[in-house]
């Protein structure tokens, strides 16, 4: 709400006044992308930003703010490959279509990605003991919440790195429960009674 004045409002009302082209703003709580059509309206506007901010007794991370080409790839030019950027856990590229045309396209940040399967171990394990079924239910319910978030069109490698390494720690850790040992095999049967949805693109082009 506060930034709503000191950026949204400022931004229709002031920059897109001075700009000599199209810029746009995207923001989620304190997280921001501008895009600007020319690189002396994105240069200007991130000199003036951090000012703007002070008057209100706010500060520009600076390790995370920065100015990044991202025009679409020429195909003769190799020299001036454009960059990437990350917003709301997601790396922003440009790649291929299979007609060999240039997309812009998005998959799960590499941390973020890191984060989840780290977090999918950890409940695994603290989860155990619960009955099967049980886990069953909330580990369905965690990767639908997974896929539903993350489910984007060109992400489908994440996707399924995800599915696999929540699969492979279900297995591990149910093996560590004591008693009977959980073998493939049966974990194979389990399975087939107690199967985890598997990866789902559920958003398409933006």
């Amino acid at each position: 709400m506060y930034l709503h004045e000191v950026l949204d409002t400022w931004f229709e009302t002031v920059v897109q006044a001075h700009c000599r082209g199209k810029v746009v703003l995207y923001r989620y709580a304190d997280d921001v992308v501008i895009g600007c059509e020319r690189e002396e309206d994105a240069r200007r506007i991130i000199e003036v930003l951090p000012k703007r901010f002070a008057k209100y007794g706010l500060e520009i991370n600076t390790e995370k703010t920065t100015v990044v080409r991202f025009g679409r790839p020429q195909r003769s030019s190799v020299d001036r490959q454009p960059g990437t950027f990350s917003f709301l856990g997601f790396v922003h590229y440009w790649g291929k279509t299979w007609r060999g045309s240039y997309t812009s396209k998005r998959k799960t940040e590499g941390k973020r990605l890191r984060r989840t399967l780290g977090e999918f171990w950890r409940w695994c394990r603290d989860n155990r003991h619960r009955a099967p079924q049980e886990q069953y239910a909330l580990l369905c319910a965690k990767l639908r919440g997974y896929y539903q978030y993350y489910g984007v069109r060109c992400n489908s490698p994440c996707l399924d790195l995800v599915y696999y390494a929540a699969t492979r720690a279900w297995r591990y850790w149910l093996n560590r429960r004591g008693g009977r040992k959980m073998t493939w095999r049966a974990f194979g049967r389990m399975m087939a009674a107690y199967p985890l949805p598997r990866p789902k693109i559920v958003k398409g082009w933006v």
